[in-house]
């Protein structure tokens, strides 16, 4: 369905019992972030949170995607598999043969369906111009500041639109926005994205980019924003889709080459000058947990401001998951699985990102498998797909196992393991927020390929012995090794041939050498698979909090160790465990020269502010700060880990 604006949204959220109003005063630096932050981690997404009173003249919306019920409601869709269903019946119907012309006839009410979604431009002036600022001043806005170490304030929902200047081609994307001043933020866009291709065409012509950011609106809009489409579709077109009526668009007043939704609450209009010196932009709790660290972006010069009457400022916080941005990403699993399917990789069954995954860093695909080789294929083919590009681990299954349900799955997977053979590496373009790589926006990746094997695709080594199954391993098997802080053993007594094992690193080649020496002097340790390996602060035992740090630290090619010896247990076969390096990487320990981020904790300043007006928010049952949890996880206090 089509919501005729931010508010009407709201106003289905309260009704749903989705949202919550807050007319306690909260402060926008940090203190909005932090309640939002114990919320969101409360069970299934918490509540939309509406603080009505912040010291400025607008209340701040957050969380509002944050649990699967928002998400859906926000797409006008009872679950979020309705989307892909409709995109594949669409595809189908077009493509099938029309051997009559009934046949095509049939298909013209489809079209001409289709065509009434495409985003239009009238005339006037909409709704989100009805205040104009006499000078603007982004400072007036609730703009939030997120986190400790952050560069600054950020806009975090900015729906950002930039255009082709040859082609004149729209293009609808999501980046930060740190504000500097009145009428100056960063641009935060990434040399991968489509509004970079744009600055760096107006930079070739020596020509002022034109830019303009909308806030709030229908909420589909801050969703098509970020959803991973080809480069010259318009998002408008992907929204008009979804909420089945076409987006009415405005020209900008200062920059009329720019048109943006009517309905929106907020436009910020302004330029980007091709020549001028880049501004450090940054630090930034980003959406894996860790701060994204500075670097240079460009200035994005504010000409106007305008919003509609009574308008909301909508805003979210991105950090240790899960956060509502999880949501998101869950939409863009569920709704391009058909267009992936039917476009590049037609034996795609079902696609899932964990949350421990942050998006890129984990992707699980189930395939319909019919030949050998089939795995090395479709692994081929998602890392040439789009955004897929930027995956770390992809964990191939087939349809033997649901996916979904992650113990059956790693039981399936391994069974059908040979670590020497069944997992490739690669090198690739990285997400620029990877801070694992070696060379910022390029290292490793890793495709685990656990479909049931071909004939071809057996090698002696392939499965385990039943004695070899049978090993115990305990704890007291690690004493000897004094680095060893912790290891998990649980995924063992679920039929999982992989540990955790958790590490205080004091040398060069500290973990290549301890993987040799477990498996060395460990009998059991034939019993093992994989070795996980992360840092000494965390809890091994945590496996959620332990996959998301292995995950986010591991380069894949970089820091895998391969151990390969004669099995004691049975004579002439041969004992492969893969080891892979979770941990820190340090200048000392590791030759790694880039900054490695900290993670992302509340102040203790700010966590006992929230604590003390905690009832006057009206959120039911105190929740503590998740922080607590993760401080002794942290290297110093800034945002680099020290």
């Amino acid at each position: 369905m089509a919501y005729k604006n931010q508010q009407e949204f709201i106003n289905a959220l309260e009704k749903a019992g989705e949202l919550v109003r807050i007319s306690a005063y909260v402060d926008p630096h940090l203190e909005i972030a932090e309640i939002t932050d114990r919320v969101s981690k409360s069970g299934n997404g918490g509540k939309a949170l509406l603080f009505e009173n912040t010291g400025y003249d607008f209340p701040v919306l957050m969380n509002a995607y944050g649990s699967e019920k928002r998400m859906c409601m926000a797409l006008g869709v009872n679950h979020l598999d309705d989307v892909a269903h409709e995109i594949e019946s669409l595809f189908k119907l077009l493509t099938k043969p029309k051997e009559s012309i009934l046949d095509k006839l049939n298909l013209l009410p489809k079209l001409g369906q289709f065509a009434s979604w495409m985003p239009k431009v009238r005339s006037g002036r909409g709704e989100c111009q009805e205040v104009i600022l006499a000078e603007p001043d982004i400072t007036k806005l609730p703009v939030i500041t997120c986190w400790p170490k952050d560069g600054g304030p950020f806009v975090t929902l900015p729906v950002i639109h930039t255009k082709d200047p040859d082609t004149h081609t729209r293009n609808v994307g999501m980046y930060r926005m740190q504000v500097f001043g009145p009428t100056l933020t960063g641009m935060h866009w990434h040399k991968h994205k489509v509004s970079a291709k744009h600055f760096a065409a107006y930079k070739k012509m020596g020509k002022r980019m034109p830019v303009a950011v909308a806030l709030g609106g229908d909420p589909v809009y801050a969703y098509s924003a970020t959803a991973p489409l080809p480069e010259n579709v318009d998002e408008y077109m992907l929204a008009g889709f979804l909420r089945k009526k076409k987006v009415d668009l405005v020209k900008c007043i200062t920059q009329p080459d720019i048109e943006v939704p009517a309905d929106a609450d907020f436009i910020i209009e302004g330029y980007v000058e091709p020549d001028e010196e880049l501004i450090w932009e940054g630090p930034f709790g980003d959406h894996t947990g860790y701060y994204s660290l500075p670097d240079w972006y460009p200035r994005f010069h504010i000409t106007a401001i305008t919003h509609r009457r009574n308008a909301v400022y909508p805003a979210t916080i991105v950090g240790i998951p899960p956060q509502e941005d999880a949501w998101l990403g869950k939409a863009t699993e569920r709704i391009f699985l058909a267009p992936i399917k039917m476009t590049m990789v037609p034996e795609i069954i079902d696609m899932d990102m964990p949350i421990e995954g942050v998006f890129h860093n984990l992707v699980i695909t189930q395939i319909q498998k019919d030949y050998a080789g089939q795995g090395q294929k479709v692994m081929n083919a998602m890392w040439g797909a789009g955004q897929m590009m930027f995956n770390k681990i992809l964990v191939l299954a087939d349809a033997g196992v649901k996916i979904q349900d992650y113990g059956a799955l790693a039981r399936y997977v391994f069974k059908n393991l040979d670590v020497a053979n069944d997992v490739a590496f690669s090198t690739g373009p990285m997400d620029v927020l990877d801070h694992s790589c070696s060379k910022m926006g390029f290292g490793g990746k890793m495709c685990i390929d656990g479909t049931a094997k071909m004939e071809e695709e057996i090698t002696d080594q392939n499965h385990f012995s039943k004695a070899q199954q049978q090993l115990s391993l305990t704890e007291e098997d690690f004493r000897q090794f004094p680095e060893i802080i912790g290891v998990n053993l649980s995924l063992l007594a679920m039929d999982i041939p992989c540990i955790i094992v958790s590490v205080q690193k004091n040398r060069l080649r500290h973990i290549s050498e301890l993987h040799n020496k477990m498996g060395e002097s460990v009998l059991a340790m034939e019993s093992v698979k994989m070795v996980l390996y992360v840092e000494h602060t965390i809890d091994a035992k945590n496996l959620p909090v332990a996959l998301w740090r292995f995950c986010n630290n591991l380069d894949p090619k970089r820091d895998q160790y391969l151990l390969q010896l004669p099995a004691r247990t049975e004579p002439g076969k041969t004992f492969n465990c893969l080891g892979l390096d979770g941990t820190i990487k340090t200048r000392e320990f590791d030759n790694f020269q880039r900054d490695w981020p900290n993670i992302i904790v509340a102040a203790d300043d700010t966590i006992a502010a929230v604590d003390k007006k905690w009832d006057s928010l009206g959120l039911g049952a105190f929740i503590p700060s998740p922080s607590l949890s993760f401080k002794h996880q942290i290297y110093g206090e800034e945002a680099v880990a020290q």
